[in-house]
């Protein structure tokens, strides 16, 4: 069992002993479509083109295309549904959501001697969610082999029955929790009775059905605040940099319930539990991005862009509970509830997520219309937790290297303007951050998007819609088994743009 530091409190339990998996990792390092109502309307696709300010995200020589000083709010409206099937049972969960997700101003500063090479010199300010973590996921069915009871048994096995017997839950680090969790609900039980027993046996009886259901709600945010810079070398070549400052805050509650009607003997044996996991995840990060783009004749544009990696410092709150019904073939006793009342506080850590970059195409029609094209590649097996000298991290993080590659993403867009009027629409197709590209699936997007010039102000609108499939398991060990999901991503934005 590893070694652990604790410090106990008012109900409060203060560990260096960690939990952190590659799911944790996935939920930063991954990026989602957000920005302006143009933006999205085009996928993406901003690379070579600039002039929005979300385009900065992509390449932070943008804001330099700008022509006139710009600021522009976005409301946007988030609604995500999720498929499920466990075992030939297919479920539904949904969750609808609004968010204030971007706003900005760029500021354009022309050189006033027009014999000058540096034609223009542009700051920005630009803040954006990246993520909206806000989810719910309903999954159910009749599992035919394998009972949660296996959770806790593959935990405590190891740990000494009198560490278990003796210690407090706050004493223990998390494998040590989980072990005295199923042991108190009387899911588990000793091999022997020794002090010194080290194995343990699943209360659940085998040989018939386990009716399985399991919940997640998620909320939270990951928003990025941009602060850039950029100039013009004669109006054909752009450059520019962006320092970043990210910040999240993330919650999920699961509960997983269990019920079986196999036969029971004289001994109390589990007939139904509940079990309950809560996370609250908060910190920053700091990042930054360097770009170019190169006016090659009036038509062709080409970009090229680095974002390096998102250094976080991240903090993790962990609660649970447990209620287990046991019963023999006389009756039913009354609930085992195993309530600890005490949050996790672990240790301050580190999470650096993969670099990316980003080269870029676009074709430009006069002033009628655009076409422009995005390719960007991420290695997600660079993705690390720090300090990387701990023992449990350098495993993890070994896995990480093992689990997950490179990634590449496409994102298409063009537009078509007829006098006042624009009308937008674009493609993005992104690969699994897995190897085995099961664990999650490859993205597909489709967009559409209209916007209308009133001369000193613009509205422009936008939908999305995007699907993946996933399958990964409600534990990380002992009971792996999970759903197959299909999720839906429908996103409305409306974005209201001045120029001053």
């Amino acid at each position: 069992m590893k070694n652990y530091i604790l410090l106990l409190f008012a109900g409060f339990t203060f560990s260096v002993a960690q939990s952190q998996e590659i799911p944790d990792a996935i939920r930063y390092a991954q990026d989602n479509l957000s920005g302006t109502a143009r933006f999205r309307a085009m996928s993406g696709a901003f690379g070579a083109l600039g002039g929005d300010l979300s385009s900065i995200n992509i390449n932070p020589a943008g804001s330099a295309v700008f022509a006139n000083n710009q600021l522009t709010i976005t409301l946007s409206n988030f609604n995500t549904k999720n498929n499920s099937n466990y075992y030939g049972t297919n479920t539904s969960a949904s969750k609808n959501s609004f968010d204030l997700n971007q706003t900005g101003g760029v500021f354009v500063f022309k050189n006033q001697n027009p014999s000058g090479d540096w034609k223009k010199f542009s700051l920005a300010i630009n803040y954006e969610n990246m993520n909206n973590y806000d989810n719910s996921v309903f999954s159910a069915g009749t599992n035919p082999t394998n009972s949660v009871a296996n959770y806790f048994v593959s935990y405590a096995n190891g740990v000494p029955l009198d560490v278990i017997q003796n210690s407090s839950y706050g004493e223990l680090d998390h494998g040590g929790q989980q072990a005295y969790l199923g042991y108190q609900g009387y899911v588990i039980n000793p091999a022997t009775n020794l002090p010194s027993n080290v194995q343990y046996n699943s209360n659940v009886t085998a040989g018939g059905n386990y009716n399985q259901e399991n919940n997640v709600y998620s909320n939270g945010y990951n928003g990025k605040l941009s602060f850039n810079a950029a100039t013009s070398y004669k109006d054909k070549l752009y450059i520019g940099i962006n320092l970043n400052s990210h910040f999240t805050d993330f919650t999920q509650s699961s509960s997983f319930y269990e019920y079986n009607n196999n036969s029971v003997n004289a001994d109390y044996t589990v007939k139904n539990l509940r079990f309950d996991n809560n996370l609250h995840t908060y910190g920053t990060g700091f990042s930054f991005q360097i770009g170019a783009i190169a006016k090659v004749t009036n038509e062709i544009r080409l970009g090229l862009a680095y974002d390096s990696p998102v250094w976080y410092n991240l903090s993790d709150e962990f609660s649970q509970k447990l209620v287990a019904v046991s019963a023999n073939t006389i009756e039913v006793l009354p609930p085992d509830i195993v309530d600890p009342n005490i949050v996790n506080y672990y240790a301050p850590y580190q999470l650096d997520t993969p670099g990316k970059f980003t080269g870029s195409f676009a074709y430009v029609f006069g002033k009628t219309g655009l076409i422009s094209i995005d390719y960007s590649i991420k290695d997600y097996g660079n993705t690390s937790f720090r300090p990387a000298n701990d023992p449990y991290f350098r495993d993890v993080n070994n896995q990480i290297s093992n689990i997950l590659s490179t990634s590449g993403e496409l994102r298409i867009g063009g537009e078509y303007k007829i006098k006042e009027w624009s009308l937008r629409g674009g493609y993005r197709f992104e690969e699994s951050p897995y190897k085995n590209k099961t664990t999650i699936g490859d993205l597909n997007s489709f967009s559409a998007g209209l916007g209308y010039n009133f001369g000193m102000f613009k509205l422009d609108f936008s939908y999305s819609r995007a699907h993946r499939d996933s399958h990964q398991g409600f534990f990380n060990q002992g009971f792996t088994d999970g759903a197959h999901l299909n999720t839906k991503n429908n996103n409305f934005s409306m974005t209201l743009l001045f120029e001053i």
